[in-house]
């Protein structure tokens, strides 16, 4: 074998190999140590902004009205009445229960609460509330049925319309240590919304998230275990009823749940799969330990440095696990199958020669696709959403790692293996890549408009992509999770929260008068349009007061000064329990806090908001004297700025990635025709999720960004090996010499990684299986393009060598 110069690093990790993978070691062991402190976080509250203004609103009116966290208990009863009895006897018993976990404040449930409509003497300035609950007094269920039905606050709160289920509402004390932090942090936050934050306000903010994160995570423990606890409860009255559970940090639980789940069994099922296509491919143990050994030191190393620079995984982040995955098998399918192709040239060479003839070949390929794919995640991080920047950065970071862990273990783990002949080459694959070269170079014009047609229905369902986010539809409906959170959804006034906060006209504290009969009157006709929309579920606010008022009342409506004397006559702590979520009266300001049904067919939440505008200022409301804020509004404004930005980015990064390739390969004409395959997979993709009404919702918008960096690397390698055989061939001989080497890499990478992560739509977690699929259609599109489409564009504006 002809000995050819190599570079530094070549001779080092070929010449050095045991030292450089000792010391390697070394450092991915200490790595590799701290990944057992990398987090996974799906609570709600890791995929919403802190630093915009919609977000220091809704904690604005957090602050004002207090509302407390809760989570509801559904009641289900199999054989028997929710109005029975037995389930008087299992409410009380598990009410009984759950007031002993060490954070809950109280227990609301039909036993305790109110019936004030059966007291005989109405709203008086003596009314005693607990005199008047079912648990206080022998009402027949006949007079139960009466006062809960159309109840203005218990129903579709406490028990469902058609009586079928009641909920025991569970709440929660406050961590005053932990508000009193957020409180400062939000009014530092505040202060500099219109300017910017000084350095020592920077600070000050980093010292107090210092404080709160260990308070947090606390709290984060004992909310899991305190969901744990009240499954365990519920186990013993599973004979007699289903009991659901819901609420927010339900969700987040659930989500670790499954996604930790994914993590194990998916990933033994993707291993595994990976493990069979490699030695069905090679038929070699070594060609399947060897990519193996490289995922595992590139995955754990990377895990402990991302612990190491505080970043945590996310639902939206949740897979870089399995992308890291695909990066590293690609980098050392391609690495095997240039060893492979060097022993098959030089039988005699040694070993040591022939790494250092692999490396020499890849390492720059390796490091150019490194840095065009780093590209392509690189977008992410104009998101302006601090967890899509997270996961940027940890793709970033994943692919560096993968790079530098691959050239460094390939060839100490090849050294490691006994010498053994070059494996037989699959007749299937050689056909297959022959026949396509064939088709390049003979039938070029069918390419060409097979794909123009293709981008042109891909095109059109670029139109048809919609923003949307629904938590519920994040899991199959065969779940446990996704009937709990349906059935609470549809049966007891849906999911996610939205707040209007009305400023009162002209308000004024007066010590005679807590509100004018006009405020009221607005804020029922805000609530009446409120509830008339589609998609609303129960909503609450001071009118449903007044509604319970008037039929304590006897069906007349009270006055603007009798419903004062009630307020100043009422107990205050019952008053506040009733009222103080609902109405500042310091502030002159009132919340109307509804909650949007997920489960609605057909609900566009962009149009709902827009439509909620309209409506507004169709009653005469302007628009500085509401605001729109909780879940709802903030899940839309960071779905719709990250559809902007990621639409407005994705040009800028196909630019950039033109401005590499034309440095990389220096020549413009190159640079132009390797971006054109990678535009066409991204238009593809996203055209699929358009014609196939795959929302891009938090999960899914993410996907543009790993289909650029997919495709960009196997366009990298395929272009490295055409222009170095561009130099002694036509281009005709090129691309069929190309194809017959590193169209074989290309090819197994692909069937490696379309095979394992197919494996992901048998989850149970609906953005696992849209990641898996979305993924694989991205690797797909991606080899047909670099195989079939590139050679084509090459074939044409490549004629002459003297032309590179």
């Amino acid at each position: 074998m002809r000995k050819r110069p190599t570079s530094p690093f070549v001779d080092l990790v070929v010449d050095h190999s045991k030292g450089v993978l000792a010391l390697f070691v070394v450092i991915a062991g200490i790595l590799s140590w701290q990944a057992s402190r990398f987090e996974i976080n799906a609570s709600a509250e890791t995929l919403l902004t802190k630093d915009n203004q919609i977000y220091q609103q809704a904690q604005s009116v957090n602050r004002r009205f207090s509302p407390q966290e809760f989570l509801l208990v559904v009641y289900r009863p199999r054989d028997h009445d929710v109005l029975s009895e037995q389930t008087f006897a299992d409410l009380r018993t598990l009410s009984a229960e759950l007031i002993k976990l060490p954070r809950v404040a109280s227990v609301r449930s039909l036993l305790n609460v109110p019936l004030l409509s059966l007291a005989p003497g109405g709203l008086s300035g003596d009314l005693d509330p607990d005199q008047w609950t079912i648990e206080a007094n022998d009402f027949s269920n006949k007079e139960i049925k009466s006062a809960l039905t159309g109840h203005p606050i218990y129903q579709d709160l406490l028990v469902n319309q058609d009586f079928s289920a009641t909920a025991i509402q569970v709440s929660f004390k406050r961590d005053s240590e932990l508000e009193g932090i957020e409180n400062a942090v939000l009014d530092l936050r505040r202060g500099a919304v219109e300017a910017k934050l000084s350095e020592a306000q920077s600070q000050k903010i980093e010292r107090l998230q210092e404080q709160a994160e260990p308070l947090q995570k606390a709290l984060d423990r004992t909310r899991e275990h305190e969901i744990k606890a009240i499954r365990d409860l519920s186990v013993a009255y599973q004979d007699r009823a289903e009991i659901l559970l819901g609420g927010a940090h339900v969700l987040g639980y659930e989500m670790i749940q499954i996604i930790t789940k994914d993590l194990i069994v998916f990933g033994v099922a993707i291993f595994t799969i990976i493990c069979l296509t490699l030695a069905l491919i090679f038929r070699e143990l070594k060609w399947v330990v060897i990519p193996v050994i490289c995922c595992v030191f590139s995955v754990l190393p990377t895990m402990g440095l991302l612990a190491l620079l505080g970043l945590k995984a996310t639902v939206i982040s949740a897979n870089f696990i399995a992308l890291q995955l695909i990066l590293t098998i690609a980098i050392a399918l391609h690495l095997i199958v240039q060893f492979i192709e060097e022993q098959d040239r030089h039988p005699n060479a040694t070993t040591g020669e022939l790494l250092k003839a692999t490396l020499q070949e890849k390492t720059r390929p390796c490091l150019y696709a490194g840095i065009t794919t780093s590209v392509g995640f690189a977008s992410l991080l104009f998101s302006g959403l601090q967890s899509v920047i997270s996961f940027g950065y940890m793709m970033i970071i994943a692919m560096g790692v993968s790079i530098v862990s691959s050239l460094i273990v390939f060839p100490a783990a090849v050294s490691l293996f006994a010498r053994r002949g070059t494996p037989r080459s699959h007749k299937l694959t050689d056909s297959l890549l022959r026949s396509t070269s064939r088709l390049v170079l003979n039938r070029s014009g069918l390419i060409v408009m097979i794909s123009l047609a293709t981008i042109v229905i891909s095109a059109a369902g670029l139109f048809l992509l919609n923003v949307e986010n629904s938590f519920i539809n994040y899991f199959r409906e065969s779940t446990q999770t996704r009937r709990e959170l349906a059935f609470i959804d549809q049966e007891f006034g849906g999911s996610t929260p939205l707040d209007v906060i009305y400023d009162i006209p002209g308000y004024l504290k007066q010590d005679d008068l807590i509100i004018t009969a006009d405020a009221v009157q607005k804020l029922q006709q805000i609530q009446a349009m409120l509830d008339a929309k589609q998609g609303t579920g129960k909503s609450l606010s001071l009118v449903n007061f007044t509604e319970l008022a008037k039929t304590v009342n006897q069906g007349r409506p009270l006055t603007e000064y009798e419903l004062t004397a009630i307020y100043r006559t009422l107990d205050h702590d019952f008053r506040d329990a009733l009222l103080g979520s609902f109405f500042a009266a310091d502030d002159g300001q009132a919340r109307i806090s509804l909650r949007i049904s997920d489960t609605t067919d057909g609900l566009n939440r962009a149009e709902f908001m827009t439509d909620l505008k309209q409506s507004m200022a169709d009653l005469g409301i302007e628009k500085d004297q509401y605001q729109l804020t909780s879940l709802f509004v903030l899940y839309q404004d960071i779905l719709q700025r990250l559809f902007r930005s990621q639409i407005l980015t994705i040009g800028l990064v196909f630019i950039v990635l033109s401005l590499t390739f034309w440095v990389i390969f220096r020549s413009l004409k190159i640079a132009l025709i390797a971006i054109i395959p990678n535009i066409v997979t991204t238009i593809i993709i996203l055209g699929v999720m358009g014609l196939g009404r795959i929302p891009l919702d938090l999960m899914t918008i993410t996907i543009a960004a790993i289909g650029m960096g997919i495709a960009v690397d196997d366009t990298i390698h395929y272009l490295h090996r055409f222009l170095a055989e561009h130099r002694q061939h036509s281009t005709e001989k090129a691309i069929e010499k190309t194809h017959a080497s590193v169209g074989h890499a290309i090819l197994y990478t692909s069937l490696v990684i379309i095979l394992g992560f197919s494996a992901l739509s048998f989850s149970d977690f609906v953005p696992s299986v849209l990641f898996g699929l979305l993924t694989a259609l991205s690797i797909a599109v991606a080899l047909l393009c670099d195989l079939c489409l590139l050679p084509v564009l090459l074939k044409r504006f490549m004629r002459n060598r003297n032309e590179i």
